[in-house]
């Protein structure tokens, strides 16, 4: 009896949840799965997930707020668009506008779906002992791989924390990859043409900030590739980057980076490749930081082998940007076919409090950066931003190599000068 309460007050939360948000035209919402001050974030299950005429994987996730606060959100997708599709970040399937409980309007962005949680979970379900170095590399190439795509299509994400690395599962291998997702606070970064603006507020989360971003406001690549250090401690040990601060409040812990006279700990116990990866990652002075494309070809991310993604995907569109895609009702869409065919475990999706964030102008240009089956990086001029409705340039225009010489590379001998 008391099982048969419990299934009915989770099914009335889920009505509750589809009632207060309302549903999309091929989608009906789920579990709530994550939620902060940007909004809610649901899982998105399709009404019809065998129909020919469907545009979306059965099971997303959808983030929304009421269209009057839904700025972060919609700068998100802005941004996603801008980008364009690369493997190691959320993917974006695109908007809609649902009508919630009372009538409000409800802007709804729908994403890939993380089925194995975020970096944070599966550092928690190890009890605070940290991951073995090999999991911790290939989840690091991951990183630094979706870093590298983001700047160089111009954007600093300026809040990379194990909260915004979502885990997506490969279906039929069993392994996953980590994507960075939450994009809603990044920026265009400096152009050596523009003289740089100083932020009034910095972006991001205090324990993840990097010295120049508390003491000077400046947010630039080098901040994310601090970040991406604090994120390989946490992996490796299980614990906070700046540990023993629990006792310190935000403010104090801010005192504490920005006076640069130090950084995170960087465990004993772990290789020497690894402790100079991190030494590379956490130079107090920005100049003295390895670029993301250094961080490639750095020996602690050598001899990995990539799992090729075995997915039953088809080329999904965004489907705001087809504009020969007619939505259809549900009794058209009785013609079923089956093309996708994927079990995917609900999983918590968290994110803290965010600073702010600020609308940022979007221009166009750039080169389209790639890796192949092999790792090996791949470049190719574009005339225009890539977005996420041409996916094929990510996968098939992407054939001329960079060369050795042309290409930045880790030193081999690199000597970061102590305090600095």
């Amino acid at each position: 009896m008391e099982i048969k309460e419990d299934d009915d007050k989770a099914e009335g939360k889920k009505l509750c949840a589809r009632n207060k948000h309302g549903d999309g035209v091929s989608w009906y919402r789920g579990a709530l799965i994550g939620k902060g001050n940007f909004g809610c974030v649901y899982l998105a299950n399709l009404k019809k997930p065998r129909s020919k005429f469907s545009c979306f994987p059965c099971v997303m996730a959808v983030k929304c707020a009421e269209v009057s606060i839904s700025g972060s959100i919609q700068k998100e997708r802005e941004i996603l668009d801008n980008i364009g599709r690369c493997g190691y970040v959320i993917r974006c399937f695109g908007e809609e506008i649902t009508n919630g409980e009372n009538g409000e309007m409800v802007y709804n962005l729908l994403l890939e779906y993380g089925s194995g949680g975020t970096l944070v979970d599966v550092i928690d379900k190890l009890g605070g002992g940290g991951l073995v170095e090999a999991d911790v590399r290939r989840y690091t190439r991951d990183l630094v791989r979706g870093i590298y795509w983001i700047h160089s299509k111009g954007y600093v994400h300026c809040d990379l924390k194990p909260d915004n690395v979502m885990m997506v599962g490969n279906c039929g291998t069993g392994e996953f990859r980590a994507k960075i997702g939450d994009l809603g606070l990044a920026k265009r970064g400096m152009r050596s043409n523009k003289k740089r603006k100083l932020d009034p507020y910095f972006r991001g989360t205090a324990m993840y900030l990097s010295p120049e971003a508390v003491a000077d406001g400046i947010q630039e690549c080098p901040c994310d590739i601090w970040a991406l250090g604090c994120i390989v401690i946490e992996m490796f040990t299980g614990k906070p980057p700046w540990d023993g601060t629990e006792d310190l409040d935000a403010n104090e812990l801010l005192d504490r980076i920005g006076e640069g006279r130090e950084s995170p700990k960087i465990p004993d116990e772990i290789s020497v490749e690894a402790k100079n990866f991190l030494k590379g990652c956490l130079a107090v002075k920005p100049m003295y930081r390895l670029t993301a494309e250094m961080l490639l070809n750095h020996p602690f991310l050598e001899g990995l082998v990539d799992v090729i993604e075995t997915e039953e995907i088809e080329e999904f569109s965004d489907v705001n940007a087809d504009s020969s895609l007619v939505l259809l009702s549900e009794a058209e869409a009785d013609d079923e076919l089956n093309r996708f065919s994927c079990s995917e475990d609900d999983s918590f999706v968290t994110e803290e409090e965010s600073v702010s964030y600020w609308c940022e102008e979007v221009t166009n240009g750039g080169q389209i950066v790639a890796f192949d089956e092999e790792g090996t990086l791949k470049i190719q001029e574009s005339t225009h931003t890539a977005s996420s409705r041409n996916d094929s340039e990510y996968d098939h225009a992407l054939n001329t190599t960079v060369p050795t010489s042309t290409g930045l590379q880790y030193p081999v001998a690199f000597t970061i000068p102590t305090g600095i």
